[in-house]
């Protein structure tokens, strides 16, 4: 997790990172078909799927509020709609395993969603926030996003509400339960 000094850009572009470099280990994954591939395939998009669920809980609770009201509207429901889209195709992969029919395709949907949306953000969005909050807005958005991705959820979701006030009432039920899964099952657990 960041730490408070951050600012929220920074730790945004962090997760974006973090998450593409998954995706270019998936890629070189591709087309392997021992079962340690397949398990490890398998372990990478949980963990995507984990970090992908808990940035986007963030960004809605805490930063596209904020850029709607001070930034763009427009901006902030458009990444609202992909990050809705993504949600779909992340519950979709979830049944799959990597030797099923769909994997690749959802994967690779999820891959191209994904990056679209974050060239999106870090060319649009973001510099649009750096030219708008001050410092310490920034910073204080970080902490905030810091403190909700404690308690998002790490599965998807596309059916809970995503605006005030069944967000902040759900999400971190849904959270609880979903960590409380994952501790069982172990999954996201290796890496």
């Amino acid at each position: 997790m960041a730490d408070s000094h951050q600012d929220v850009i920074d730790i945004l572009i962090k997760d974006h990172r973090e998450v593409e470099r998954m995706f270019l280990e998936l890629e070189t994954l591709r087309g392997l078909s021992d079962d340690a591939t397949r398990a490890r395939r398998k372990d990478l998009v949980d963990q995507a799927t984990i970090e992908l669920v808990r940035h986007s809980v963030a960004e809605e609770a805490e930063v596209y509020p904020r850029v709607k009201e001070r930034v763009s509207e427009q901006e902030a429901e458009h990444a609202k709609q992909e990050h809705a889209e993504a949600e779909q195709t992340m519950k979709r992969l979830e049944s799959l395993q990597p030797d099923d029919p769909g994997f690749d395709q959802e994967l690779a949907t999820l891959m191209r969603e994904i990056r679209e949306h974050v060239a999106e953000e870090e060319g649009e969005m973001f510099p649009h926030m750096r030219a708008i909050f001050t410092p310490e807005e920034l910073v204080e958005m970080g902490t905030q996003v810091d403190r909700v991705k404690r308690i998002a959820p790490t599965r998807p979701h596309p059916s809970a509400p995503d605006e005030p006030p069944g967000d902040k009432m759900l999400g971190p039920v849904a959270g609880l339960f979903d960590r409380l899964r994952d501790a069982v099952s172990h999954r996201g657990t290796t890496g």
